[in-house]
């Protein structure tokens, strides 16, 4: 799919300066989505929204359908009358780094005293009775995964534990009377689970709406693989490789590459593929179907594995002993055009690329990425270099996965730093915003780049570092820092690199985006 020339910015939700201890939907996202319109953005790129589980990773959630509920505004929830003001007077400023634990402690029995206020009044409520209907109509649209997950929810709540593996037996299994006698148990839990999604989905709908008001289009993530420990693999478990335990057999990760020597061993169970072809891929229709319904745009995580997956014997302890095994990928994605129409996708096609994942996003018409700090290194590099950028690209200064601009400078190799300069020009210890204006003036249709490097922060910013268990995701902007001289340095380089488009107000004749 072609897009508009145009750029924007990474930034996850939780990194915004909102109250109650993480980024959320509300007031701060707002105004990052006014920010953006000032500086002439016209991409907002997020990383995966769902409910995060053990370790805190986007990339690990409980559900690839849920939102996460900690990403819901008590503020906006005070305004809708679901809780009073003075309930969330206290609650943390947007300073400092999440703090995951005091968010679960502190905010998210508030949610759920909120979500109950709300089933409490139901209909009468004070100016809920609208709410109500638009609730009850959710439900009822989204039940295919919604029931099953606020039952996975609640249980996860009820054992302590993000892991259903060890749930009681008949849990374990689904049988259907235990099942049954679980929902009946927590029926008024299952409805505050589920009031808390619509609260979700229906901020993120009105941020959506914002952002869309001033031609902004949401960039959302999907990984391509789901937890172990997640209502996905608990509903569907005949989907993946599980054994008779219901404990997997092969797992996921990537080989030795940049990031780590033995690997990564990401353990997440893996496709059976077969099993999926005879149900018509219908399990990822539903996936990219809610996804769609949330971004405008989807990148593609790990798109290389669509094409072949590295697979790992489960009791390895490294990604070292796996290997490659091939994925319908072409046949999975014409079947999804084939429901779904054409779909706006981009391929996160970094790694280890072969000729076949080459062929098949091409085969596929999708943009792929390529990121500015991966260009200096030998003449391998130079492909994530402008002059060898194909204008069906989404380039990057770095991404989550990599250290911030001004700290990959710090680390990088006299090599690289010499090339960099020979590239860019003398950087005098700020390499952030000659990389960017590098970036901007590429043949790339869509350039991003990562809140962290607008700000030239250090690698105390990096939101994630690979392979890595701990001190990952919880980097939060400070306060303020979306200056009007920011945006304003923003627009005039958004302008002379003709990246000002507006993806709702193209001029006459302009091929669509």
């Amino acid at each position: 799919m072609r897009f508009e020339r145009s750029s924007g910015v990474l930034l996850h939700v939780t990194s915004l300066a909102s109250q109650g201890g993480i980024g959320d939907l509300g007031p701060a996202a707002h105004e990052f989505v006014d920010f953006l319109a000032r500086a002439k953005q016209h991409i907002w790129q997020v990383l995966p929204l769902g409910p995060t589980a053990f370790g805190n990773s986007p990339y690990a959630a409980s559900s690839a359908l849920a939102g996460n509920p900690a990403l819901i505004s008590l503020e906006l929830l005070a305004e809708w009358g679901w809780i009073a003001p003075d309930r969330i007077a206290e609650l943390a400023d947007g300073n400092g780094v999440v703090d995951f634990q005091k968010v679960e402690e502190y905010k998210l029995p508030l949610l759920y005293e909120a979500a109950a206020n709300f089933l409490h009044h139901g209909p009468h409520g004070a100016g809920l009775a609208g709410q109500w209907r638009e609730f009850e109509e959710f439900c009822r649209v989204q039940a295919g995964w919604l029931n099953d997950y606020a039952l996975f929810a609640e249980l996860r709540r009820e054992f302590r534990t993000a892991a259903w593996g060890m749930w009681p037996e008949p849990l374990r299994r689904r049988e259907p009377e235990a099942l049954a006698h679980a929902a009946a148990r927590h029926k008024g839990a299952l409805a505050q689970v589920k009031a808390l999604q619509f609260a979700f989905a229906r901020q993120w709908q009105d941020l959506r709406a914002a952002a869309a008001q001033h031609g902004i289009r949401i960039l959302g993530d999907v990984a391509i693989f789901v937890s172990m420990d997640s209502a996905d693999v608990w509903v569907h478990p005949e989907l993946f490789e599980l054994d008779e335990a219901l404990k997997p057999v092969r797992v996921a990760g990537v080989p030795p590459d940049y990031f780590s020597v033995t690997g990564q061993r990401w353990g997440n169970p893996l496709y059976r593929w077969d099993v999926l072809r005879q149900r018509g891929f219908q399990w990822w229709v539903d996936r990219i179907r809610r996804a769609i319904e949330l971004y405008d745009i989807v990148r593609l995580d790990h798109f290389r594995g669509f094409e072949a997956y590295w697979a790992i014997p489960a009791a390895e302890k490294t990604a070292v002993n796996g290997q490659w095994i091939k994925a319908p990928g072409l046949e999975l994605f014409r079947e999804l055009e084939r429901a779904l129409g054409p779909l706006p996708l981009v391929a996160e096609d970094l790694g280890l690329i072969t000729p076949e994942v080459d062929a098949l996003r091409q085969d596929l018409a999708m943009p792929g990425m390529k990121v500015l700090q991966f260009g200096f290194g030998d003449k391998g590099a130079h492909v994530h270099l402008p002059h060898r950028m194909e204008p069906a690209t989404v380039a990057y200064t770095g991404t989550h996965d990599n250290d911030t601009t001004a700290g990959w400078w710090r680390t990088a190799s006299k090599t690289e730093r010499q090339a960099a300069e020979a590239y860019v020009g003398p950087v005098h210890a700020h390499p952030a915003w000659p990389l960017i204006r590098t970036l901007a003036a590429s043949p790339a249709q869509i350039a991003v780049v990562p809140a962290q490097d607008l700000l030239e922060l250090g690698s105390e910013a990096r939101m994630n570092t690979p392979s890595v268990a701990a001190g990952n995701w919880s980097w939060r902007a400070a306060p303020g820092c979306w200056t009007a001289e920011l945006a304003e340095r923003m627009a005039a380089l958004t302008e002379v690199t003709d990246r000002d488009n507006d993806p709702l107000h193209k001029p006459e004749g302009s091929p669509a985006a």
